[in-house]
């Protein structure tokens, strides 16, 4: 019997970004909050010890940590959309950002509110990842009140996280550079605001390698244990595909165009290269593949024992995956609006296979 044999297991939601993507996250969420009330687990915020996110799913985790429901934020969501990603007329294309972020503002505040990091409303551990540019550190702001900046500085040094506006915090993780303004939020009263942009231009549009930091490395104030029986994970996608460009087009493509889409392939070159992490320290519930040579490593451990149980639910958006795993098949035009993380009129299509795939994937789940 281990020293620390009676602690309960502790469970880990990690939600991607992936802007009106997150529609096939919430699919998924809407299944998994099934099988929880069928196992008679009840809500999602109330099985999960943290719930953490970046850019939209930075939005869903701060809604699932408020008590909503998926079907809740799905509606939510399904209003966001045509609202938020809707090119407003009188934009100077590169000079400006392409969406106006004061709608997805107005839209935050209706389901958040005037909340604090530090709110009672606030009903499970929750963390939020952004990028703050003028320093060049990612940021995981967490609401764990041993956290090393919780608290405001006694010198006056900095603003302690509990008084930050978790409207604010999401927003800044929902900042999409090119495509919404930077957030400022207040680090230092009186002096000039932090400039912040999408988590997912960090390492961790994934998030689920840096929750593991978080809830494990000491000074972060968690220092949960680890093991099959003291760590579960679930990590759940917005979709993903490989970032192809033809050599053909590469010469004659706008160079603001080439440089989004080299952001974009480093985005999800780090989301293999976390879950690659991930399947090989933990031991894996639902392994998603990763490429032709490695597989899934479902096979491959790395060091004496799993560290955590790992789960990982996401979609395909290739035309051969749909295919075998769905028995689907789109259009080339179809599967570019799905993939399309700004265009709302794919959403539906997007719920619709992320529900078809949650029912295959999830359905040996065990709670």
């Amino acid at each position: 019997m281990t020293p620390n044999a009676n602690l309960p297991k502790r469970n880990i939601l990690a939600l991607d970004g992936g802007g009106v993507r997150g529609i096939i996250t919430l699919a998924f969420l809407e299944h998994l909050q099934e099988q929880l009330e069928q196992s008679g687990k009840g809500s999602i915020h109330q099985h999960f010890d943290l719930i953490g996110g970046t850019s939209t799913g930075s939005i869903i985790a701060a809604g699932l940590s408020l008590g909503l429901s998926p079907k809740d934020l799905t509606r939510f969501y399904m209003r966001l959309g045509p609202k938020v990603f809707r090119k407003p007329r009188f934009r100077l294309r590169g000079l400006q950002s392409v969406f106006d972020a004061r709608m997805l503002k107005a839209q935050l505040q209706d389901i958040i509110g005037d909340a604090k990091l530090d709110s009672d409303r606030i009903q499970t551990n929750l963390a939020i990842v952004a990028k703050r540019m003028d320093t060049g550190s990612p940021w995981i702001v967490h609401n764990n009140p041993k956290g090393a900046f919780w608290q405001d500085a006694p010198d006056g040094s900095f603003i302690g996280n509990r008084n930050y506006s978790l409207a604010k915090l999401v927003r800044a993780s929902t900042a999409a550079p090119y495509y919404f303004a930077p957030e400022l939020l207040e680090i230092v009263t009186g002096e000039t605001p932090g400039l912040f942009v999408d988590g997912g231009v960090s390492p961790h549009n994934m998030p689920g390698l840096a929750l593991l930091l978080l809830v494990t490395v000491p000074e972060y104030g968690y220092s949960w244990d680890t093991g099959l029986d003291r760590l579960d994970i679930i990590s759940i996608g917005t979709g993903t595909f490989r970032q192809r460009t033809k050599k053909s087009r590469f010469g004659r493509a706008p160079a603001a165009s080439m440089a989004i889409k080299a952001v974009s392939s480093v985005i999800a070159d780090c989301e293999a290269h976390n879950l690659s992490i991930m399947q090989s320290l933990g031991a894996c519930k639902h392994a998603w593949h990763l490429n032709s040579e490695i597989g899934d490593l479902s096979d491959f451990q790395l060091g004496p024992a799993p560290l955590f149980g790992f789960s990982r639910y996401n979609v395909g958006l290739e035309h051969q995956w749909l295919k075998d795993e769905l028995d689907i098949t789109l259009t080339a035009k179809e599967l570019a609006l799905v993939r399309d993380f700004t265009d709302p009129a794919g959403m539906q299509m997007a719920f619709d296979i992320g529900k078809l795939s949650a029912a295959k994937q999830m359905s040996t789940m065990k709670f």
